[in-house]
């Protein structure tokens, strides 16, 4: 099993994908990449000896067979960069990650229509509204939204994906033994529960430290066709990640916003240097060539997953529409669970009320 040998590269904290690659590239095989001698190491050119011996040294600490069982056992999935599944997008960047590890459904993104969002995390008002009203105009398509899982912009970006029923894809900043930040622990549950995918390039134990956010940010804008920057100031990780769409060859566009907040001198500062100016959805999808599939924004294919407990609720509301009091005796919910599922699935548009405590299904 070739795989195993991908993820214990990826288990060894001092080194990167660029240096994966180059091994996996020289030897053409993962395993020999893997297992080579330091002789063999010192054959390639450029490569330096104190990196070669510093590798032997942390490679004959790994146990190949319990890091990959680590990583069954937390039932993460996979995608390594001989992988045919692994995103086309992604492993046409300059340095891809090597493994990409992921929970959720990644193969219903649509990866072929990935819009990516940044911005700023101490987000204003008037951006966060901007953002929902924007991604609002693209609701029940198969576009795909792209982010940070950040507070901020970044949430923003994944709760209005999800409550126009889009997918969305959250690309984190370190391992997946760790949530960070942590009032964002249910926006990840929701996304791996059937409203996208949670991925990262970092093995489960790797911390979310500081200089593991920029490396992000090239994962973010490289999964994505383009990158809609909704806040930023002149120093922000947003415009990291702009610089990197650009390098990418990838679209950027940029929300305006007031010219008095100190967030939007880097939007600005965007516009000036040619990023595409976006005030409303149709904008996006001029910039990226993009048509709304008509069939599927009328037949709506692509119903959202259902919670258990939500599809009881559906299921129940399949002939005709039904009260409060009728839904709790058929369903068997306590009265707060069953008005928070309710709620949570108006917010989704699966569902609405008529009629006072009336609800019908919208699809």
């Amino acid at each position: 099993m070739k795989e195993k040998y991908w993820i214990a590269f990826s288990s060894i904290e001092q080194i990167d994908s660029r240096f994966i690659k180059r091994l996996y590239d020289y030897f053409g095989d993962i395993e020999k990449a893997f297992n080579c001698s330091l002789t063999e190491l010192e054959n390639i050119d450029g490569l330096r000896v104190q990196k070669a011996q510093e590798f032997i040294k942390l490679r004959d600490k790994v146990d190949v067979d319990k890091t990959f069982a680590n990583i069954e056992t937390k039932g993460i999935n996979f995608l390594t960069l001989e992988d045919e599944n692994y995103p086309a997008m992604l492993k046409n960047i300059e340095n891809p990650p090597a493994v990409l590890y992921y929970k959720g459904k990644l193969s219903e993104c649509n990866l072929n229509k990935t819009l990516a969002v940044v911005g700023s995390r101490k987000a204003s008002s008037s951006a966060r509204d901007n953002l929902r009203n924007i991604i609002s105009g693209l609701a029940n398509t198969d576009i795909c939204i792209v982010s940070g899982l950040a507070s901020g912009i970044d949430t923003v970006a994944h709760t209005s994906a999800i409550e126009n029923n889009l997918k969305t894809i959250g690309v984190i900043a370190s391992g997946f033994d760790y949530i960070y930040p942590t009032q964002n622990k249910t926006l990840y549950e929701n996304i791996e529960n059937g409203y996208g995918a949670v991925v990262t390039e970092y093995y489960p134990s790797f911390e979310p430290i500081k200089f593991r956010f920029p490396q992000r940010n090239r994962i973010v804008s490289g999964l994505s066709y383009g990158t809609l920057v909704a806040e930023a100031s002149l120093k922000s990780g947003a415009l990291i990640t702009a610089n990197l769409t650009l390098e990418q060859g990838r679209e950027l566009m940029c929300i305006p916003g007031e010219i008095s907040n100190v967030n939007t001198q880097g939007i600005y500062k965007l516009l000036k240097n040619g990023a595409t100016m976006v005030t409303e959805s149709q904008d996006i999808l001029d910039a990226l060539n993009w048509e709304i599939q008509k069939e599927y924004e009328q037949k709506q294919l692509a119903l959202p997953t259902l919670t258990p407990e939500e599809d009881i609720i559906y299921d129940n509301l399949s002939v005709e529409e039904k009260g409060v009091d009728e839904l709790l005796s058929v369903t068997g919910l306590s009265f707060e669970n069953l008005l928070m599922n309710l709620t949570t699935m108006e917010l989704k548009g699966i569902i609405k009320q008529v009629d006072g405590d009336r609800y019908k299904k919208c699809q």
